[in-house]
């Protein structure tokens, strides 16, 4: 693949993100509320303390960029 391959690519992906935070806004917020709530407890933020909603955001990204790839007609 050549470097403007690549570059076309990439291109392609970052125009599709904002679509694909559009998509999964609700499971941003509720992500987002998660972690603004535990650091403002006054405590340091600890490892997977909003881990199931982290884990539904990313869930939710997931299922985003893959039906954007089967709107393109590309698999995998």
């Amino acid at each position: 693949m050549s470097g403007k391959e690549l570059w076309a690519r990439t291109r392609d992906r970052m125009k599709s993100f904002p679509r694909c935070v559009a998509a999964c806004a609700e499971d941003a917020a509720l992500y987002g509320r998660c972690v603004a709530a535990a650091a403002s407890r006054g405590q340091e933020l600890k490892k997977d303390a909003c881990a199931a909603e982290f884990q539904a955001l990313k869930n939710c990204f997931t299922q985003a960029v893959s039906f954007r790839r089967l709107d393109r007609g590309l698999e995998g």
